[in-house]
Order: structure tokens, then sequence, then C-alpha cells
């Protein structure tokens, strides 16, 4: 008898006791605010390194991402295909002749940023050659001429 009223007790408890409500779940984080193309208008003085060499141009940015324009010394201008995905703006250039491997054709895929008012980001290089392609990756970074 004592152990029915035990269990019987024991029940009760249980079933007065307060739940512990579960945690609510965490919050998704906040989306990387978009980046605005007029934000990058202007003409920025830019520096790429890759490999061992060090390659300086001009580059000409607008709100409008069908009228950028990259200038290499003693080079025809060249337009870059822009796109832009949250706080980065992509470039894709050529096929041109390579700065660095001249006499060879070169793709080149540059994500940027616009950190604390300069152009920063990463450059990956596909330097085409008849016997293989070969890839090189680098960093760009730039800043706006007054």
């Amino acid at each position: 008898m004592r152990r029915i009223t035990l269990v019987c007790v024991s029940a009760v408890l249980a079933a007065c006791t307060p739940r512990q409500e579960e945690p609510p779940p965490p919050e998704p984080p906040a989306a990387a605010p978009m980046l605005n193309l007029a934000d990058l208008a202007g003409t920025w003085n830019m520096v790429t390194y890759i490999e061992s060499d060090t390659v300086r141009y001009t580059m000409v940015a607008t709100a409008d991402p069908t009228t950028w324009v990259i200038n290499i010394p003693n080079r025809p201008p060249m337009t870059p295909r822009v796109t832009v995905d949250a706080d980065s703006v992509m470039l894709d250039t050529g096929p041109f002749e390579s700065v660095v491997r001249p006499g060879v054709q070169v793709t080149t895929h540059v994500v940027g940023r616009l950190v604390g008012g300069m152009f920063t980001g990463t450059l990956e290089a596909h330097w085409q050659t008849a016997s293989a392609d070969s890839v090189g990756r680098g960093r760009v970074e730039g800043t706006r001429t007054p």
C-alpha cells in the first residue's frame, strides 16, 4: 500500500511541477546590406598583386554596370562585366593579353567590397596556353581619386 501511495504522490507532484519552456530559436543573422553601385562611382587608382608582380591601372566606375572601364597603361580600355551580390561587386574581364605573362591570354575574376572608403578584394586569373590553362590568385586594392 505504501508503494501505491508513493507512486500516486510522485505522479501528482510531477504533474504539478511547472514545465520549463524551450528557449526560442536563435534569430538568423542579418543579411549583408546590398551594395549600391552609385557608392562606387568615380575613378579609382587600382593595384593588383599577383604572383610576384604588381599591376597598376585605373578603373572608372558608374552606377550603370555596363559603362565601367578598366584602363591599363599602353593598352586599349576594357569593359568588365559587372554584377552585384549583397555587399560585393564582381568584375569579369577578358580574355586579353596578360600584363604578368606577355603573349598569353588571360581572363580575370575580381570580387571586391567597399571597406572604409577603399575598394578591396580578391582576384583570380586564368591564363590560357596551348598546352594547359593555369590559375593564379591575388588581391586588389583601390583608392578613389579626389
